[in-house]
Order: structure tokens, then sequence, then C-alpha cells
């Protein structure tokens, strides 16, 4: 498995959260969306500049900006 920023996940690959490499407002932000270690997530869609992306996270469609995404590191296996 690679560890890799959740920005740089394929399109309708899974990824399983290692580690949110944030705090305060934002960190809180995530978990209460369910982003927490061993969540799986999917990137199903990109916007057509490439942000946001929208994700699949514990059945629920979330866009997530770059700059909140690169901060989320998955494990992912080609």
């Amino acid at each position: 498995m690679n560890k890799i920023q959740l920005n740089k996940l394929p399109i309708n690959s899974t990824g399983k959260v290692e580690e949110l490499n944030c705090d305060g407002n934002l960190r809180r932000r995530m978990l209460d969306l369910g982003i927490v270690k061993g969540t799986n997530i999917i990137p199903v869609l990109k916007s057509p500049f490439g942000d946001p992306i929208a994700f699949e996270i514990r059945g629920s469609i979330v866009a997530l900006r770059k700059e909140v995404s690169e901060k989320i590191s998955v494990n992912f296996d080609n």
C-alpha cells in the first residue's frame, strides 16, 4: 500500500484514511464529516478545473477543495 494525499487519489479508486494533517476547526469539520482513520473514501467526480473534488464518504457525497483534501493522507493499493 502507498500513502498519498487524498487529492491525488485516482477517480473511482478506494483509499483508506491514514492521517489527518490539520487541527482546530478544520480537524473538527473533517471528524464531523466522518473522515476518521480507517474510513474508506472514493473520489467520484472532479470539477473541470480539478477543484473541488467530490468524494463518497460513508455513503454520502462530499465535495472538498484541494487545500483541504491535500491535508488528508490515505493508503492506496495500486
